[in-house]
C-alpha cells in the first residue's frame, strides 16, 4: 500500500472548514478578532514551526491542525489540537520601506512536526473559546506545507508566492496596490503576516488565512489522493534548491502560479533536462521574476517583490519594461520551459476547445475536433507557442474574451523533453476545477465566464498524462 493510500485510509474529519468568520469591516480583508501566520512556508518532519496569533479583543482560543487530502470524501484529517491559549492583540506593523507590512509578533506556540505527518498542505483552524454559551465563537486559518525529500512519483508545487503577491493584509497592501501602479517593482510583501481573505476576482470570506489553496489548488490534490497517486508537496520556496525535484517522475505546477524566483525556473529546467515530465496545470505561470530576501530578523525566503518579467526579448516582456519599468531583473523566455507564453491581454474567459483529437492525450475522452469543455479557460491563460520547440503539438486552442469583449488567442500544448519525457501545458488557472469539487472548495468565476465544475474529460486527460509520465 502506498503512503498516500495508507494516509487516506485513516478517518477524515467532517468538521474542518470555517463556520463563523468576522472581517474588520464590510468588504474588508482581515479578521482581527482572530488571525495568525507561520514562521515558514514549508517544513519537514522533525523540524519546528513557530505560530503567531493575535486576538482582538483578548480571547482564549484553540488551534486544530488538519492535513488536507481525500479521506473518503471528507477532505481533511485532524492531526492534533493545541491549546487552549490566552490570546492577546498584537500590533499591526507600520508601513515600511516599499510599503512593506511585516509583523514581528510574539510567538504563541511552536510545533515540531511528527515523523508520521505525511507531506501535504496543512490548515490550522483558529477558534476563539467564548466564556459563555451565549457568546459567539470566531474562526480563521493558518496554512503551511509539510514537504520531504522522498522519491515520490509526483511533485506538486503549491503556488504560494502568488498567494502572497495578492495578499491584501491588513488593508489593501499587496504587490498590486501601490499608488504608483499595479505592475511595477515598487512594493515588497512579507510572508510574516496573516493571509487576508482571497479577494481578487470574487468574494470568499471563508478563505481567510488559507491563501489561494482552497480556491484554485485543492481540487487537484483531492483528486490525486482519491485516485491513489504517489504525490508529495512543496512550496515555491522549496524549488530554489536545484535538486529538489529530480527524484520524481512528474512535476505539477498548479492553479495561479505567476511568481517565480529565477532559481525556481532553473531548477525546473534542470528537471526537464534530466527527464522529469512537466505538467503545467496552471495559467499565467512563470510570469514575474520574484527574488526572495530575508525578513527583518534575517530569516531567509520571507520577502518577495516583482523584480521584472520573464520573456527574454519576447515582445510582451519588452513592452512591460517600457510601460511599467525599469525593472532590476528580466527572466528568460518562459515559452521554452512550459511551451507557451504569457500574452496580452492575459486574462479573460472561454471554452477549452480540442484541436487534435487523435493525440494520445485525448484517448478515452470521446472528444472530437472542435469539441469544447465549457468555461475551462480562465481567468488567465497562455498562448503564442515558440515554433521551434521539439515535437510541439497544439492540442487545444481558441479565443478568450477579456471583459466579454476584448479577444485573445490561447493555446494548450505538448512538446518533447530531451530524454523521452514531455512537457504539457493546459493553459488555464482553472484546470483543477475540472478534476473535483471537494469540501471547502470555493467555485470561481471571472471575466463573464466560469468553469462548470468536475468534468470527466479533464479527469481522463489528466489520467492519460500521468499514465504516460509515470510509466
Amino acid at each position: 500500500m502506498s503512503l498516500i493510500t495508507a494516509e487516506n485510509s485513516k478517518p477524515g474529519s467532517s468538521d474542518w472548514q470555517l463556520t463563523r468568520m468576522r472581517l474588520d469591516k464590510n468588504e474588508g480583508f482581515r479578521s482581527p478578532v482572530i488571525e495568525g501566520y507561520c514562521s515558514r512556508q514549508s517544513v519537514k518532519a522533525g523540524e519546528t514551526l513557530d505560530i503567531f496569533v493575535s486576538t482582538k479583543p483578548t480571547a482564549r482560543f484553540k488551534l486544530e491542525i488538519f492535513r488536507t487530502g481525500y479521506y473518503g470524501g471528507c477532505g481533511a484529517r485532524l492531526m492534533t489540537e493545541l491549546g487552549p491559549f490566552e490570546g492577546k492583540e498584537q500590533p499591526v506593523p507600520p508601513i515600511g520601506e516599499k510599503r512593506l507590512r511585516e509583523c514581528r509578533w510574539e510567538k504563541t506556540t511552536s510545533i515540531t512536526i511528527p515523523q508520521d505527518w505525511l507531506s501535504g498542505v496543512y490548515l490550522g483552524r483558529l477558534t476563539t473559546l467564548p466564556a459563555s454559551k451565549d457568546e459567539p465563537y470566531w474562526q480563521s486559518y493558518i496554512v503551511f506545507i509539510v514537504t520531504d525529500d522522498r522519491k515520490a512519483d509526483i511533485l506538486f508545487q503549491c503556488s504560494d508566492n502568488t498567494w502572497q503577491a495578492y495578499n491584501k493584509w491588513p488593508d489593501n497592501y499587496s504587490l498590486y496596490t501601490d499608488p504608483k501602479g499595479n505592475q511595477g517593482p515598487w512594493s515588497d510583501v512579507s510572508f510574516d503576516r496573516p493571509y487576508a481573505k482571497y479577494a481578487q476576482i470574487y468574494e470568499n470570506p471563508q478563505s481567510v488565512g488559507s491563501g489561494e489553496w482552497l480556491c484554485f489548488e485543492f481540487p487537484a490534490a483531492y483528486w490525486l489522493e482519491k485516485e491513489g497517486y504517489d504525490v508529495t508537496y512543496c512550496s515555491n520556496a522549496d524549488m530554489i534548491t536545484p535538486d529538489h525535484g529530480l527524484k520524481c517522475k512528474a512535476f505539477i505546477s498548479i492553479g495561479h502560479d505567476e511568481y517565480w524566483d529565477i532559481r525556481q525556473h532553473d531548477s525546473v529546467a534542470k528537471m526537464r533536462d534530466a527527464g522529469v515530465n512537466l505538467l503545467f496545470l496552471s495559467g499565467n505561470s512563470v510570469c514575474w521574476v520574484t527574488p526572495f530576501s530575508p525578513n527583518a530578523d534575517g530569516a531567509p525566503l520571507r520577502r518577495i517583490f516583482r523584480g521584472g518579467p520573464y520573456g527574454g526579448d519576447y515582445k510582451y516582456a519588452v513592452d512591460r519594461e517600457k510601460n511599467h519599468g525599469p525593472y532590476p531583473h528580466r527572466g528568460p523566455d518562459e515559452g521554452y520551459l512550459m511551451g507557451v507564453r504569457n500574452i496580452s491581454p492575459v486574462n479573460g474567459g472561454g471554452d477549452w476547445i480540442c484541436t487534435k483529437p487523435a493525440h494520445w492525450v485525448f484517448e478515452g475522452t470521446g472528444m472530437k475536433q472542435g469539441d469544447s469543455i465549457p468555461g475551462m479557460i480562465g481567468w488567465e491563460y497562455h498562448g503564442d507557442a515558440p515554433k521551434d520547440l521539439p515535437g510541439l503539438e497544439i492540442l487545444a486552442a481558441g479565443t478568450a474574451f477579456q471583459g466579454g469583449t476584448n479577444p485573445q488567442q490561447w493555446q494548450a500544448v505538448i512538446f518533447d523533453g530531451p530524454k523521452g519525457n514531455f512537457i504539457f501545458n493546459a493553459s488555464t488557472i482553472w484546470w483543477a476545477q475540472g478534476l473535483s469539487k471537494p469540501p471547502g472548495h470555493m467555485p470561481v468565476w471571472s471575466h463573464y465566464s466560469r468553469p462548470h465544475g468536475t468534468d470527466a474529460r479533464v479527469q481522463c486527460i489528466t489520467a492519460n498524462l500521468l499514465k504516460r509520465a509515470l510509466a
